[in-house]
């Protein structure tokens, strides 16, 4: 069985050291007084819950999977899914990030985020059931009114009820403007909604007394297309005014989807005949409203890559240093033994500093976007709330398609350095690939979030938002001039940046004539993209392990080893990116035989 300790190391290195975390939660009311120690204690409790509670589950609950009853529409998760759950309310898990006025901890978003990465390493199939949860609450804690707020968000935080967010249908994914789930307004001020929904992430199962599900759904007066679409409220148990339970819905699962991976989690497709759900928000605004817990969603989607990618790195090395087979070309490296373990070999090197490359460049990735969450949720300038918002707009695609493709990448090199014995599954290896796998699809494909990046956050404000970003890398260049240790990241990390934004303004002078080049160009250009901000904070990893190396920890030799390999192996897929999308639409448009 797969081992996992949780990177508490890493963590403080990328909240204290490079972040500055703390320091930059004072400016925030809300979180002035939480220091890196109050941080680290409930991560490194959190991390224990992940290794000893949900580890253990994560194999046999992929064996097992979810069984549905037919007759009672009812599903049953793996064995000890149910008391993992129970654990976890009962440590105040749930609780951990929301509003103290519904009985939250009021922690930041950034804690949540560092605990949220090690569930996802211990079991991402378990994890989805509270992380889509914590989805739920945000959109609701955004627009809900106030007596949905009373209504839910008590006990969404508490953890005795859970959430789901229902958008697909057998006819549409992506494209939510074909939608056609119905609603129709009651007497009540309620709404009778009828359709079906399918791909639907823990729609049903019993670790939870109540499932919030979100919904969306046409009102009968509603304009076609996303700008039509209404978001409801639908439990699967109504409540009554005191509170307790009452009738049973008429939202049910018809059937469990039989897939790659995530077998723990039950994928829904659920039929809505006459449920009664309630408005949120304003009427053919739902889609807006929903984007609340979509974006969260998309974070959270980097976040179970990023779990994935760190705990099959921590595995394959294990193996890799003790697994022999062969001997270095150079010579035996343990000559006292039949051969030498296969870490001495150069390529099983460059996939397990592939794998733990792309985990910390994740981590910091994804911490950083927390903390500019908390501030536009929390600061007390808007100026500053609105720059936050911003960045973190441009961002979450690169931490959704960026870290779940290198996620694939990775998980696939660990299972690559088991060889023959990472493709049985006792080893736990095989889990991994299937589970990261499905974070390249769901929650828009990594295809619409590449286009989302190129069409709307960049090309959409005319590159101004990249163009702070691009002031940033600048700054911190300049702060390193004179320093000879940080020339070898300094130089390579401008040319990235310059190319970025040459290769924004070149698609972005071939869209206007064509906007099908934006198509065409968009995966490749989230490569140039991801791997740009990646290289960023990796010189600025470096330069802060540069500083401490005095201190003979030999963690900042690592770090600035690993930034090095970064530099060198991976940054300069940029090239090839570039030059694929400066190709053009011929190469993929003009293929009528090929296609035929």
């Amino acid at each position: 069985m797969p081992t996992y300790t949780p990177p508490l190391r890493d963590m403080r290195f990328v909240l204290e050291e490079l972040l500055d975390a703390p320091g930059h939660l004072k400016a925030l009311p809300a979180h002035a007084e939480i220091d890196i120690d109050t941080i680290m204690a409930v991560l490194e409790e959190g991390g224990k819950f992940a290794s000893e509670v949900l580890l253990p589950l994560n194999q046999s609950g992929d064996r097992e999977g979810c069984t549905l009853d037919q007759a009672t529409h009812a599903v049953t998760t793996p064995k000890g899914y149910k008391e993992a759950y129970r654990r976890y309310i009962e440590g105040g898990w749930a609780a951990l990030a929301c509003d103290p006025a519904y009985g939250g901890q009021g922690l930041p978003i950034l804690v949540n985020q560092g605990f949220y990465e090690m569930l996802n390493s211990a079991n991402q199939a378990w994890t989805m059931y509270p992380g889509l949860t914590h989805g739920a609450y945000e959109c609701l804690h955004a627009h809900g009114t106030p007596e949905q707020k009373q209504t839910y968000l008590p006990k969404i935080t508490s953890g005795e009820w859970t959430g789901t967010m229902c958008l697909t249908e057998p006819h549409c994914g992506t494209d939510l403007g074909l939608l056609r789930t119905k609603a129709e307004p009651n007497a009540d001020g309620s709404y009778t909604i009828t359709g079906n929904k399918i791909f639907i992430s823990s729609g049903e199962h019993d670790l939870a007394e109540n499932i919030i599900h979100l919904v969306l759904a046409r009102l009968p007066d509603a304009p076609p297309g996303t700008k039509g679409i209404s978001l409801f409220v639908v439990p699967k148990f109504i409540p009554n005014a005191d509170g307790s339970l009452g009738e049973r819905n008429r939202i049910l699962c018809t059937g469990l989807e039989h897939k790659m991976g995530i077998h723990g989690n039950a994928t829904c497709q659920i039929a809505l005949d006459g449920a009664r759900g309630w408005l949120v928000g304003e009427p053919n605004r739902g889609l807006a409203a929903m984007f609340v817990m979509m974006n969260a969603a998309r974070i959270g989607v980097g976040m179970q890559s990023l779990g994935l990618t760190e705990v099959a790195f921590q595995n394959a090395l294990a193996y890799a240093k003790d697994r022999l087979q062969m001997r270095a070309l150079s010579g035996p490296k343990a000559p006292e033994k039949a051969a030498d373990p296969i870490i001495v070999h150069p390529d099983v090197r460059k996939m397990l500093l592939t794998a733990r490359a792309y985990a910390e460049g994740a981590r910091v990735l994804s911490m950083y976007c927390a903390l500019l969450v908390d501030t536009y949720l929390a600061h007390p300038d808007a100026v500053v709330r609105k720059e936050a918002e911003e960045e973190v707009a441009l961002l979450t695609p690169i931490v959704k398609a960026f870290i779940t493709d290198n996620a694939w990448i990775a998980t696939s090199h660990c299972l690559q350095v088991f060889g023959g014995h990472g493709y049985i599954a006792e080893w736990g290896m095989e889990q991994f690939v299937r589970d990261a796998r499905i974070n390249m699809i769901y929650e828009g494909t990594n295809t619409i979030q590449s286009l989302d990046l190129l069409g709307r956050k960049v090309l959409g404000n005319k590159g101004a938002t990249l163009k702070k970003l691009g002031e940033k890398v600048e700054a911190f260049a300049e702060s390193c001039e004179g320093d000879a240790r940080m020339a070898p990241f300094i130089e390579p990390l401008l040319k990235a940046a310059e190319l970025w934004a040459t290769l924004t303004f070149e698609i972005g002078a071939e869209a206007q004539k064509n906007p099908e080049v934006v198509g065409a160009a968009a995966v490749d250009y989230m490569r140039v993209a991801g791997h740009t901000v990646f290289a960023y904070w990796f010189a600025r990893s470096a330069k802060v392990a540069f500083d401490r190396l005095d201190s003979g920890d030999d963690f900042y030799k690592a770090k600035i080893e690993t930034a090095r390999f970064y530099f060198a192996k991976l940054l300069p897929e940029i090239e090839s990116c570039a030059a694929t999308a400066r190709a053009g639409l011929a190469p993929l448009m003009e293929t009528e035989h090929a296609l035929a």
